[in-house]
């Protein structure tokens, strides 16, 4: 049976976006950020690079979306390899990360918070 092509579901940008931020997440994200949980000072490095990678996307003045947050990871990832970097092929030693995995991992960290809703002052 056909069906008919104006009800043929096509993936959407947002749909594309997410699947990227999944994939990140579970290239890097994951074990990344349980790693950050019990290294304070790694923690603290994911924080500097978030920051600035919602600097960069101007974070302070819209919301982020998981189609910024991917397109800025895609950006990264094809700059570095652009330059000579290759993704880990196997666990990540993230006692000594490099700066890319690091944005990455800022990246991910960001993604996290999308779903949240900022927070909101009292009523009066």
């Amino acid at each position: 049976m056909r069906v008919p092509s104006n009800q043929v579901l096509s993936p959407t940008a947002v749909d594309s976006a997410r699947s990227s931020l999944v994939a990140l997440a579970n290239a890097v994200g994951l074990d990344g950020l349980a790693a950050a949980t019990a290294r304070p000072g790694l923690l603290a490095v994911i924080d500097q690079h978030a920051a600035a990678v919602r600097d960069s996307l101007h974070g302070d003045r819209r919301p982020l979306t998981a189609a910024s947050l991917a397109g800025y990871a895609e950006g990264v990832r094809a700059a570095a390899v652009e330059h000579g970097w290759q993704p880990p092929g196997g666990e990540v030693d993230w006692s000594e990360p490099d700066w890319v995995l690091l944005r990455l991992l800022a990246v991910c960290a960001l993604t996290v918070g999308l779903g949240q809703r900022a927070p909101q002052p009292p009523p009066l």
